[in-house]
């Protein structure tokens, strides 16, 4: 079978021999698997979170199954990341952080034509079974959407808030989404891409875009904001002048998300005391577990958004390499690879 790993450094595509199943295991064939940008930084050496193994949007048919309730032909997706449920950090409402969580992955990954799901994800509940009116494109949008919806339940956003969006790639654009879902008021988002800025202006839940280089998005904010600053901040990028723009543009009181994943290393140069000073809030979230998939299934399935409007590109398997300069040169939003 093809498959997409990381070799010295680099995304092969290899022929590799189909999983073999143990007990409890399922096989899936890949019918959909998005492109994350934590894909791109494995590629490029920048991520550091993980194990690395690419390709953990994917959706696809069920091929051969050990398990009673998951049946060959089943359309499902499938969670590469599941916490145990049972340890310290669990059981204290920390699930992301349980040592086993990261250890566990799809094999050999979902840029693949067939990939094995592990025993342990499957007891856990990290296979999904999707509902005939998700179509599998739709369904690769499931573990980065419940990143969204564990990260909006962690900021508490609240009825009426304003809400500013630094990065308007598909994850900004997946909450500026799910903000109105959560009864946002009004929804800034900011980019330095020309391109992203246009697309982001057409997406109905974004009531503003606003491109950073052309003109001082923290002056804007605030003018859209009654000169008070956004009651909620989320950085959905990595880099420090993100970090600052959402900080100096939250108001008194506010609340700022770390949600993108800045490079080993980053530091600030901002003045801590103005945290306090100011009573601003800084909340991080760092990817999602079962409770949160379901969710986003569910958001997915009732068509509260539009996940497809996010697409721009798609690519067989065999181009994923095309598919990674794409998606690296910045005039794209979401990149779907499919078998």
């Amino acid at each position: 079978m093809k498959s997409v790993v990381l070799e010295n450094g680099r995304a092969v595509i290899k022929e590799l021999p189909i999983p073999k199943l143990q007990e409890g295991d399922i096989l899936v064939e890949m019918k959909a698997c998005g492109l994350c940008g934590t894909d791109i930084e494995k590629i490029c050496g920048q991520y550091t979170a993980s194990q690395p193994i690419i390709g953990h949007e994917p959706a696809g048919i069920i091929k051969e199954s050990t398990v009673d309730w998951l049946k060959v032909g089943d359309r499902v997706f499938a969670h590469h990341h599941v916490p145990c449920y049972e340890c310290y950090y669990c059981k204290k409402g920390s699930p992301t952080m349980c040592p086993y969580y990261r250890k566990t992955n799809l094999d050999p990954g979902g840029f693949s034509e067939y990939f094995r799901v592990p025993s342990w994800n499957v007891k856990r509940g990290g296979v999904l079974k999707l509902p005939d009116n998700v179509t599998f494109e739709e369904a690769s949008f499931i573990e980065p959407l419940a990143t969204v919806i564990r990260a909006q339940k962690r900021v508490k956003i609240m009825e009426g808030d304003s809400v500013f969006i630094v990065g308007s790639g598909p994850m900004g654009l997946l909450h500026a989404m799910m903000a109105k879902v959560n009864k946002a008021g009004t929804v800034i988002i900011s980019d330095i891409s020309e391109f992203r800025v246009e697309y982001a202006s057409k997406i109905p839940q974004v009531d503003h875009s606003i491109n950073s280089k052309k003109m001082n998005v923290v002056d804007e904010v605030k003018k859209l904001t009654d000169g008070r600053g956004a009651d909620i901040s989320i950085i959905a990028s990595g880099s420090p002048s993100a970090i600052l723009s959402g900080l100096y543009a939250t108001r008194k009181g506010g609340r700022v998300l770390l949600f993108g994943v800045p490079y080993k290393g980053t530091t600030l140069n901002y003045d801590i005391s103005d945290l306090l000073n100011n009573e601003i809030s800084v909340i991080s979230s760092n990817a999602a577990v079962e409770e949160d998939t379901n969710e986003a299934l569910k958001v997915i399935a009732s068509k509260s958004i539009d996940v497809n409007s996010l697409i721009t590109h798609r690519f067989p398997l065999d181009e994923f390499n095309e598919a990674v300069r794409v998606a690296k040169e910045g005039k794209s939003i979401k990149v779907i690879i499919y078998d």
